[in-house]
């Protein structure tokens, strides 16, 4: 524009003439003279030109997602879901209908044998086209702020998945999806009630991008909202490997409890041969027979053998899942790779931690050795984690889980108090009512029936009531620290919860009636992770009943100082985002306090 322009030298704008029409020895009443360079549109391409070069040189918004447009699965996802399909069918004609196909065929009558093949074809046919239909159909794309999934082969499916929601990003793989270098992606988010979405399948160079993408732009999107600082690409460190030794403990120590119930199988079949031996006349027949004396040691040995090889197999299985486990640590998240047969690789959003969970059974704590899980937000990732949590140490040195724990949470758990003494009185008495009536039941099955069920045997475990009971009492406890509250449970398998107080949705309190004869109560501090849907809440159990109501006042005071600390943390480092986890309500009546994302 020129210097003289009167819309640049400060001076008033007069305002257009009015009218239906512009002066005839005027210009237009609604812009510039018709010569004026600035309705010709050169100017205006001008800057556009040099807005794009700028804009170019600056290089891409941080928002905008790396992988353009919509995508499709990979082209071996119909070949290998037809074979996988294929074969299951194939198998349960044989199995329910192979007798029938064959005497369809031997049956001489060939309008039937050739319709029943024009039927196959025509049925295969139409199953290989729907797969190829379905993998056509199929597209996903990766937005600034969503997932979105196209699908659908009768009837067309949009889903769109906010990035904020999504909580796990996983890539799973078994022996064949390794052979062919595809992989199964799945997205879980808060609150689901399991995977939110799955791509079957796509290259694992595809899956892995996918991955870092969507936990790069969940950071952008939290540093937007003044939550985080952004970060291009987010640097990860190796905090844990597994190692062979540590492999080997785990096999060890991860024996599946269940094998236990063989045991009574294993009673069933030599008890009879070993109370035949205790009685004086057989002595001479069993202590001088040696094919008496092999027949009574041989079924034993071989029960107990049987029990041993289970254990081991499970054990050996339990290794080939954690085998080559791997745990990084960036600054938003943790990643983790695991699997000697099906390869697991997974991310656990640091923001979205609600529970620590120190894990110890009775061996893993004689040699000295725990695990590390963590519940996050809602429901928790595929990938064979059956106690709702994932592992974040398989297994290693207590100290060094403990140290990795409050690398995570800066907890404290020095001075864990006990339940009162009277409440180990009441475990004594519990074993002794259940011990009595487990006497009771095979004292009376002996008189009714004509079965020898030995009901005097389980009276040797008398002795160890008080023992079991004061073990019972010894692993329970609760600690409040300043940040966290820390719960402690069970003796055959020992849980140590660690919830920080902003996490903390409900606390209440509880008796039974067998607590208040004895003045007992249990608190129970609720989390937004799965676990509290299956009753594994953090508890302080059977503590002093007025104990248990100063313990939830504490907590629930904890509670909003906790999120009070965190809201003004917000507030200095810039603008704030919105989280429901981080907002409280009073507490509501019935000696509960809770927030609004209950």
């Amino acid at each position: 524009m020129s210097d003289d322009d009167p819309s640049t030298d400060g001076s008033p704008i007069e305002d257009p003439p009015t009218g239906d029409g512009p002066p005839a020895d005027g210009p237009p009443a609604d812009g510039p003279p018709a010569d004026d360079p600035r309705t010709d549109g050169t100017e205006r391409e001008t800057v556009g030109a040099a807005a794009a070069e700028e804009s170019e040189a600056a290089g891409p918004s941080p928002a905008a997602p790396r992988i353009e447009g919509p995508q499709q699965l990979n082209v071996l996802t119909v070949p290998y879901q037809i074979a996988q399909q294929g074969i299951s069918i194939v198998i349960a004609i044989f199995v329910f209908g192979g007798g029938g196909v064959s005497a369809l065929f031997g049956s001489g009558q060939s309008l039937l044998a050739i319709g029943a093949i024009v039927a196959i074809v025509l049925g295969i046919v139409a199953f290989v086209g729907y797969f190829v239909a379905r993998y056509r159909r199929f597209e996903y794309e990766l937005t600034a702020d969503t997932f979105d999934i196209r699908s659908g082969v009768l009837s067309r499916r949009t889903r769109e998945i906010p990035l904020r929601r999504i909580q796990n990003v996983d890539i799973s793989q078994n022996v064949v999806q390794r052979a062919l270098g595809i992989a199964e992606v799945g997205l879980e988010t808060a609150g689901g009630g399991g995977t939110e979405a799955q791509l079957r399948y796509v290259t694992v160079d595809d899956a892995e991008a996918l991955q870092s993408e969507i936990s790069r732009l969940s950071r952008v999107a939290k540093a937007e909202d003044g939550e985080t600082t952004a970060t291009d690409e987010e640097r990860f460190e190796t905090v844990f490997s597994i190692t062979e030794r540590e492999l080997g403990v785990l096999a060890l120590i991860s024996v599946d409890l269940r094998i236990a119930s063989f045991l009574f199988f294993g009673a069933s079949i030599f008890a009879p041969s070993a109370a035949s031996m205790a009685q004086p006349d057989s002595w001479w027949e069993y202590g001088f027979g040696l094919d008496s004396l092999v027949g009574a040691f041989l079924g034993p040995l071989a029960a107990l053998g049987a029990i041993a090889a289970l254990a081991l197999v499970s054990g050996v299985l339990n290794a080939a899942r954690y085998y080559g486990f791997r745990l990084d640590r960036g600054e938003e998240e943790l990643r983790y790779e695991r699997g000697l047969l099906q390869k697991f690789r997974g991310t656990i959003p640091l923001s979205k931690v609600q529970t620590l969970t120190l894990e110890e059974n009775v061996l893993a704590r004689a040699l000295g050795y725990a695990a590390l899980t963590i519940e996050t937000a809602g429901y928790t990732p595929t990938g064979g984690e059956s106690n709702g949590s994932q592992s974040a140490i398989p297994v290693a040195e207590r100290d060094r889980v403990v140290s990795l724990a409050r690398s995570l949470e800066a907890f404290e758990d020095d001075h864990l108090e006990r339940p009162p003494k009277r409440a180990r009185l009441r475990y004594g008495f519990r074993y002794a009512i259940g011990l009595a009536i487990l006497v009771a039941l095979l004292y009376g099955g002996t008189v009714l029936s004509t079965f020898q069920l030995y009901w005097y045997v389980p009276l040797a475990a008398v002795p160890l009531v008080p023992v079991a009971a004061h073990y019972k009492w010894k692993n329970r406890g609760y600690a409040l620290g300043e940040e966290h509250v820390v719960t402690r449970n069970g003796f055959w398998v020992r849980r140590q919860k660690v919830v920080p107080y902003h996490r903390v949705q409900t606390v209440f309190s509880s008796q039974t009636v067998f607590q208040r004869r004895r003045d007992l109560a249990t608190v129970t501090v609720d989390t937004a992770g799965s676990q509290s849907i299956t009753g594994q809440d953090a508890k302080a159990v059977d503590i002093d009943a007025e104990t248990a109501e100063r313990l939830r006042e504490e907590v629930s005071d904890e509670l909003y100082g906790a999120l009070a600390r965190r809201r003004q943390g917000r507030e200095r480092s810039g603008p704030t985002g919105v989280d429901v986890s981080d907002t409280a309500r009073p507490g509501s009546p019935g000696g509960e306090t809770g927030s609004p994302g209950d």
